[in-house]
């Protein structure tokens, strides 16, 4: 669940200070610690939203203080996460600790990057560039060679005359060059896409206009939280971070008159309409949709007779959308004959819609083995005891069913199968249509259009009113 920015506390450079201090005094944290701590949380949230499918080439820029030592962290993490990670740290520090951090990665035969190394178009060879090169503690103007580094992410632009995507920028707590409370003063500063703060936002976090935020630090002890009366996330799950994202606002006072339109011109629209998917996604969660994941699934057999039902996507990323369900379904029975279906996402407190056609392929055997094995305990019986689409004479039947399954299961201590007529499905998208409800009536609607190009898939869009 995303948090709202304006709940949120966020610290001056004297707070921050003091919190460090306490945090690695009598609070008993070591600086090694906090630095793993924070490096994991970065590759966390980098992880979630910029799959190593897509994004797999990351470039990681270490300044010579913690800031660096946190992304030398990440970059381990993010080798261990899949991605092709490489290092440019241009001053090393020769402690102990970042010289063992530095060792990690060399032993990990991850490249480090001087910066004459670096090729002249970051874009063009990396995906990701992680600016982990000055924190909240860093005075004064940035000097050789870092100045020139920082001039090089600030020179990235988002996307070329062909629409080809610039590297995705992450920064370490503060965006390198920005000042502490005030943020990017003259405006000529870097424009991370995500930012990751650390322990509890800095106060420059709130100029941040990127469209990821997230917190690592989960760590935060209570005797921390009630002196300096922090205000921070909840953490859901295991996760070690934390969405920090301000829910779009929505007027209620004529709810079927009034429409949210935000960041929906084409020039302002995602590139890639996955990472336009991710963002609406985010907002949805944000504003407190319930199973913003829920869509209508359409799809027909041979003869053309369409059928829709409501299903919930187990997956959604780039390799398409994934659904589990009895292949002996009408929907089962549908695509055996005709590969192809609709997917409709529909938000009505925001006013959007998202609608998405493709071609649709079963998961092998293999893959639907390992999903099914991850429901809990009582939604695999569930699975072997009731059959979709077929007539019985009541309801009591399938509970019947169930309460036997079940307690044959508890009484054998008998491994779970998956039924073989159970499995999943995952459309591949062709064409995505986004609408957004206006106030005007005059409603938007966006169509990206998949082309293949030497084999890779690109996409067009094109916008029109509804």
């Amino acid at each position: 669940m995303a948090q709202n920015p304006d709940t949120v506390s966020y610290l001056t450079r004297k707070e921050a200070t003091e919190i460090d201090e306490l945090l690695m005094g009598p609070l008993g944290f070591g600086v090694d610690q906090l630095m793993e701590l924070a490096g994991l949380s970065v590759a966390t949230a980098i992880a979630e939203v910029y799959g190593a499918s897509k994004y797999s080439r990351v470039l990681t820029i270490c300044g010579p203080g913690n800031n660096g030592g946190d992304g030398l962290v990440a970059a381990r993490h993010l080798h261990h996460f899949g991605y092709r990670s490489a290092v440019c740290y241009p001053k090393r520090t020769p402690k102990p600790l970042y010289g063992g951090l530095a060792t990690q990665l060399e032993s990990l035969s991850v490249p480090f990057l001087s910066e004459e190394d670096l090729p002249t178009e970051l874009s063009g060879h990396f995906d990701i560039i992680v600016d982990a090169i000055f924190g909240f503690s860093f005075k004064g103007a940035p000097r050789s060679p870092f100045e020139s580094l920082i001039q090089r992410l600030v020179s990235l632009k988002k996307f070329d005359k062909t629409q080809k995507a610039s590297a995705i920028v992450v920064s370490i707590d503060i965006p390198s060059g920005w000042h502490v409370e005030e943020g990017d003063i003259t405006g000529d500063g870097i424009k991370p896409d995500m930012l990751v703060s650390l322990t509890a936002p800095k106060l420059c976090a709130k100029k941040f206009v990127g469209q990821h935020h997230f917190l690592g630090g989960r760590f935060v002890p209570p005797i921390v939280v009630d002196k300096f009366k922090l205000q921070l996330p909840s953490y859901s799950g295991t996760s070690i971070c934390a969405l920090i994202e301000k829910p779009p606002q929505i007027e209620i006072q004529a709810p079927r008159e009034n429409y949210l339109s935000t960041d929906f011109l084409e020039e302002k629209v995602e590139v890639d309409p996955f990472d336009q998917l991710q963002k609406w996604i985010h907002h949805a969660v944000a504003a407190g949709v319930k199973d913003p994941n829920l869509v209508a699934l359409s799809t027909a057999g041979r003869g053309g007779k369409l059928s829709s039902r409501m299903v919930q996507l187990l997956s959604v990323d780039n390799n398409g959308f994934l659904w589990f369900t009895s292949y002996e379904s009408q929907k089962g029975r549908d695509l055996s004959e005709n590969p192809h279906a609709s997917i409709l996402f529909y938000w009505d407190m925001l006013k959007r819609q998202v609608r998405v056609e493709g071609s649709v392929e079963k998961l092998s055997d293999e893959e639907s083995e390992q999903y099914f094995h991850k429901n809990p305990r009582e939604i695999r019986i569930r699975s072997i005891a009731s059959e979709q689409s077929i007539v019985v004479p009541g309801r009591q039947v399938l509970h019947q069913q169930y309460e036997e399954l079940k307690d044959y299961f508890d009484r054998s201590f008998s491994f779970i199968p998956k039924p073989t007529n159970w499995g999943g499905y995952r459309l591949k998208p062709e064409f995505f249509e986004y609408w957004q409800g206006e106030e005007s009536r005059v409603h938007l609607k966006l169509r990206y259009f998949a082309k293949k190009v030497d084999e890779r898939i690109t996409w067009t869009v094109d916008q029109l009113t509804a």
